[in-house]
């Protein structure tokens, strides 16, 4: 597997069929270890870890509708109230990060309203805090950790 720009976690991974599998401990099931998957997986550990956002508070590849249709977000963070509190967009590391990505994020945060983005392809880490009032979001050094917030 390719090494990110992440602390090192530890995961369980399974080869079957010749296709490695990695342990979802959000979701409580082995999921097909694509390079996207292999990024959404440390950035979970990310949050965790690093940052003490609650297991509990967070959302994995949920459906949800953005102009009658049918989208899917990699990863939502909640607040103690049950309310969007950070939304992460994870690409694979072969994916560069560009305006259009930073505006497939924006895009499905007009619907979901999170005040906090992170945006990664496991290289390259972008966080935000939206500015709802001037339609706008402003980049931030680091994401800040749950207590914080």
């Amino acid at each position: 597997m390719q090494k990110l720009n992440f602390n090192t976690y530890k995961f369980r991974l399974k080869n079957t069929e010749n296709k490695i599998s990695i342990f979802d401990e959000m979701r409580k099931k082995f999921i097909i270890c694509t390079p996207e998957e292999w990024v959404r997986q440390h950035i979970i550990q990310f949050l965790i870890q690093e940052k003490h956002y609650p297991k509990q508070l967070i959302a994995v590849e949920k459906e949800f509708k953005l102009n009658g249709l049918k989208k899917r977000f990699d990863i939502l963070v909640f607040d103690t109230d049950a309310k969007p509190l950070l939304l992460v967009e994870c690409k694979a590391p072969k994916v560069k990060i560009t305006q259009a990505t930073f505006d497939q994020i924006a895009r499905y945060n007009l619907e979901i309203k999170a005040p906090l983005l992170m945006l990664s392809n496991g290289l390259e880490h972008y966080y935000s805090r939206m500015d709802f009032a001037a339609e706008r979001y402003d980049f931030l050094r680091e994401l800040p950790n749950f207590e914080v917030i």
